[in-house]
């Protein structure tokens, strides 16, 4: 499939729905609201508790609302199974432990999400579980941090603080050779730019508040891969710690779905005309965004994504102060953690960032829906403020 009959069929997948009687023709899924469902005889109550995620029994694990949105995204990531989660950690902490026991070892990128390096390094330690973080931009430090007790390869593809990438084809292979786990966690790409599966990692996680959500008004994760492997979740991770998805939570992200191809495409025009101009200032030393020819792994790029977002990061000589000074100014930009959402976000040297060019201030953006340029104006406007101030 070509890249613009892809897109084409992106757009189809989430705008079209047959018309579905049991919901009267419906053009939106109904919210099912309710906590448990009835039976007409007993007979066909014992067997729906035998087939639980198949069958609504009980909203903690199947609810019809959020199946939908399930077999939505399932069908976008080109994955044979989805579970909803309550937050992206929720279903980060669930595909990993689904994926070790006492006594195993981890690999996990060095750039992972700073709550995810903390489950990783400092949580699991408790139940015996060791953790190595390495730079996955070079698949050496990934083959040379393995060990034979090693049961899983985290990866973050592209980072979301410096915007590294790994080779997730040849993580793929590698892990399969050693019969290791592979995790992805594609919350920037999305599955219109970027489909891991595809290239062989076994699970990708979302953090749907993010870009399939779209709207910064819910927070919910995903799991995706084979019916194996999330059946297994679903089973267990899921049914046993209840970090479940609700049905007005689906109901609202089901309603984003509908444009994220869209919203992608005007996210990745944009965020490339700021970065493009960002890259032009003197006091930006570097910007981060794989879609600059300038990104050390562009190439890489090109070869396993066939878009880019809209958050990037640029590196600074200037001081935190006078580059938090200038964030201050922006009229435009909110600032703000998270991303994904309709409006634009500045942040500097957040704690949660890991890696960043020492004696640099590390600034990252998220390019909204706003007029690009008026954006660009805005950032230019900031920093002839500051400059003033500083003559």
């Amino acid at each position: 499939m070509t890249e613009k009959n892809d897109r084409e069929w992106q757009y189809t997948v989430t705008a079209h729905d047959a018309v579905d009687e049991r919901h009267h023709g419906s053009i939106n899924i109904p919210i099912y609201q309710t906590s448990l469902f009835a039976f007409e005889t007993y007979d066909k109550f014992q067997e729906a508790t035998k087939q639980s995620q198949t069958h609504h029994v009980y909203s903690r694990g199947n609810n019809p609302t959020v199946r939908y949105l399930e077999d939505k995204l399932a069908e976008l990531e080109h994955a044979e199974m989805a579970k909803c989660f309550a937050s992206g950690m929720a279903a980060i902490s669930a595909a990993i432990l689904s994926s070790v026991k006492a006594g195993d070892h981890i690999v996990c990128v060095d750039q992972a999400y700073g709550p995810t390096r903390t489950f990783v390094t400092q949580y699991l330690k408790r139940f015996d579980i060791e953790s190595t973080l390495v730079d996955g931009s070079q698949m050496d430090n990934i083959r040379s941090a393995l060990r034979p007790e090693t049961k899983l390869i985290y990866l973050e593809s592209p980072t979301s603080m410096l915007f590294q990438l790994q080779d997730l084809k040849a993580c793929a292979e590698l892990a399969r050779s050693r019969g290791i786990v592979t995790i992805a966690d594609n919350s920037w790409a999305t599955p219109v730019f970027q489909r891991p599966l595809e290239l062989g990692i076994n699970l990708v996680v979302h953090s749907v508040t993010k870009y399939i959500s779209g709207q910064s008004d819910s927070v919910a994760g995903v799991v995706l891969g084979s019916e194996r492997l999330i059946s297994r979740i679903a089973d267990e991770e899921y049914m046993l710690f209840g970090g479940i998805m609700t049905a007005h939570t689906a109901a609202l992200v089901t309603r984003c779905l509908r444009t994220l191809p869209l919203r992608m495409e005007r996210h990745e025009r944009s965020a490339l005309k700021v970065a493009t101009h960002m890259a032009g200032h003197p006091y930006v030393v570097r910007v981060n965004y794989p879609a600059l020819p300038s990104h050390p792994q562009y190439e890489l790029g090109l070869k396993q994504m066939n878009g880019s977002s809209g958050l990037f990061s640029f590196e600074s000589a200037e001081s935190p102060e006078k580059m938090r000074e200038w964030a201050g100014k922006l009229k435009l930009f909110k600032i703000g953690v998270s991303w994904g959402g309709f409006e634009s976000l500045v942040i500097v040297n957040p704690a949660f960032a890991a890696c960043a060019a020492e004696a640099h201030s590390l600034i990252r953006l998220h390019i909204g829906l706003e007029s690009v340029d008026d954006l660009i104006r805005d950032l230019d406007q900031a920093w002839a403020q500051v400059s003033d101030l500083q003559m």
